[in-house]
């Protein structure tokens, strides 16, 4: 995630040569694609881990509250960078949106795997124009792609949340191990990255952008 944006950035600040088109080329959007299905999964995944370890929906509300804030932080920035395609239903808008549902569908156990297949399904095989406003996007069974530069409605991806949320609570019950088990010491950095994840998602960008800016102006880009 961090390597994509940071070469979206570079490409944003006219340091890619050739110029990079990330809204088109699947040699960038299958990267995002594979990376927010990776989010997403590992997000329902989380909450097969949440429940297992018994979390009450108070601490439930504090992380989820912890999310919506940073979403509506994401939707401010990209508006100031990018007013006419700011980003009002991105990966975290998705997440918020996303968590309450994948919790509240826990109990149905092995029908998450249909249910999944069924929301990713769905987008593909019908959609109407209704949905194609700002206001109504969110849902995903959108005509066409809005201009924003991050897009994840809930569907498809609920689904992809839902498949996570089921491998989760298939792998606590059969193979405890897997989310269980002690991490080699080698992969100590991911953990730690795994344990601030949000607080990285955060910061990277603004550092990067930052940085970037700062070469700016020292006349050390091309733009």
């Amino acid at each position: 995630m961090a390597g994509f944006h940071f070469a979206f950035d570079l490409n944003h600040f006219r340091l890619l040569d050739p110029r990079q088109d990330f809204y088109a080329d699947p040699f960038w959007t299958l990267q995002r694609t594979a990376i927010v299905s990776l989010f997403l999964f590992c997000a329902g995944l989380g909450q097969a881990a949440a429940l297992d370890a018994g979390q009450g929906w108070p601490r439930f509300w504090r992380r989820w509250a912890q999310v919506a804030g940073c979403a509506l932080l994401v939707s401010i920035g990209s508006a100031l960078m990018f007013p006419r395609s700011w980003i009002s239903f991105g990966v975290l808008h998705g997440i918020a949106a996303m968590l309450i549902l994948a919790r509240l569908a826990a109990p149905l156990g092995r029908w998450l795997w249909p249910l999944g297949a069924l929301a990713i399904a769905l987008p593909a095989v019908w959609q109407h124009g209704f949905f194609d406003s700002r206001w109504s996007n969110w849902v995903g069974l959108v005509t066409h792609k809005p201009v924003t530069e991050d897009y994840v409605p809930l569907l498809p991806w609920l689904g992809v949340v839902l498949w996570g949320l089921a491998a989760g609570q298939w792998a606590l019950a059969r193979r405890r191990a897997l989310l269980s088990g002690p991490l080699p010491r080698g992969l100590a950095p991911l953990a730690l990255l795994g344990r601030w994840s949000l607080s990285f998602y955060m910061v990277h960008q603004p550092v990067f952008i930052a940085a970037l800016t700062a070469l700016g102006a020292l006349g050390l880009t091309g733009r």
